[in-house]
């Protein structure tokens, strides 16, 4: 083998590698998925999504990896694949709301129906950055499917997203799923502006009353049957919740809903995560648009936040025993993150106020709420 035929063969090695490819924005997205493996390993936020994600985003920023993208002959490769067809076909949003659906208990919601009224209140962030989007010149499928993240849904998130505006898929699933991991730190500031300390020490029934079997079982029914009639585009994800939901309350079937509530939604979520994060390619996510989407998400989510807060103080100018305004906070759909920290905050003014069960109640209420939302703004712009 000669000089020349040597030179050749280490050029074309080198070429295989990934140190021919390395830019600033590979670093930087490496400095990204690290960061969100740091909030979910050494802050415990929301680990179960935030190593999938963080992790996908640090992996697939190596150059020259086979890992999203597509094969000579048109096939995909192996994250392209989960991205292709859990994702952009919507398979792993409505599989999670179904394991969800098995994992939730609506009774909170069943014992004090008002509390859907908060949680459709903590959609009006959606409608605020659908419109301020507007004015700034985004297209309104780009608004509708933005404006979305407020509801802290990922799931619906997702598959707004995907019928709307794909372009957006990866800049609005991480927002939604970063503001949802970080609301221990994005609401406390948000209800302490909006709150009076008197309104906040407001204290609330430590229990609720007692649903029955038979009501547990007919509101997946009732429920779905009402989401399907007035918002039928988005019963893909409510028929998947609903479902899983009457699977675990008829008590019939516990082996089925066990299943779909662990080892299934476990496999879905990892699924998800790491493809969520794997669609996260510096040549597409380091762009002006994206990055405006998140801080814009980040604007959504609080204003969200501030409705539902806002709800139950106009709640209470009509009704005899108030609510505590701490509990607006959950009527975004981050179950259960948002109704430990009303529990919590409510807990710093009023050692003996238990406010959990009634936050539950607002954010189940905003589990519907959010799903509702984006099945209008399908009606209107797909």
């Amino acid at each position: 083998m000669s000089w020349s035929e040597i030179l050749d063969l280490l050029i074309g090695t080198f070429q295989t590698t990934g140190l021919g490819f390395m830019s600033w924005k590979v670093i930087v997205m490496w400095c990204i998925g690290l960061f969100f493996l740091y909030l979910a390993i050494k802050k415990e936020f929301e680990p179960n999504l935030l190593v999938p994600i963080g992790f996908g985003i640090f992996l697939v920023n190596f150059p020259n990896t086979p890992l999203f993208g597509f094969t000579e002959d048109g096939h995909p490769q192996l994250l392209q694949f989960f991205y292709k067809y859990g994702i952009i076909w919507e398979l792993l949003p409505c599989l999670i709301f179904l394991g969800l659906g098995a994992l939730t208990d609506f009774g909170p919601l069943i014992a004090n129906p008002k509390m859907l009224l908060i949680g459709a209140g903590a959609q009006l962030g959606v409608f605020v950055t659908f419109t301020g989007m507007i004015l700034l010149g985004y297209s309104i499928k780009e608004a509708a499917s933005v404006g979305i993240i407020g509801g802290a849904d990922g799931p619906t998130t997702i598959y707004l997203t995907a019928r709307l505006a794909p372009h957006l898929l990866s800049a609005n699933t991480l927002a939604a799923y970063s503001y949802m991991s970080m609301v221990p730190l994005i609401q406390p500031p948000v209800m302490r502006l909006l709150t009076t300390k008197e309104e906040r020490l407001i204290r609330m029934k430590p229990t609720l009353r007692h649903v029955s079997q038979t009501e547990k079982v007919l509101f997946p029914l009732i429920c779905g049957g009402i989401v399907a009639l007035l918002v039928p585009a988005v019963m893909p994800l409510m028929g998947m919740f609903m479902f899983g939901n009457l699977m675990k309350e008829s008590g019939v079937v516990p082996r089925l809903s066990k299943t779909i509530g662990g080892p299934m939604m476990d496999a879905v979520t990892v699924l998800l995560g790491v493809s969520i994060g794997a669609s996260m390619q510096a040549e597409v996510f380091l762009t002006p648009k994206p990055l405006t989407v998140f801080g814009l998400g980040l604007l959504d989510f609080m204003v969200c936040t501030a409705g539902g807060i806002l709800t139950v103080k106009i709640m209470n100018l009509f009704i005899k025993e108030k609510i505590n305004p701490i509990i607006g906070i959950s009527g975004v759909s981050a179950i259960p993150m948002s109704p430990r920290v009303a529990q919590v905050w409510g807990q710093k003014y009023d050692k003996k106020n238990y406010l959990l069960m009634h936050a539950m109640g607002a954010c189940l209420g905003g589990s519907i709420g959010s799903p509702a939302a984006a099945g209008m703004l399908l009606a209107m712009f797909n």
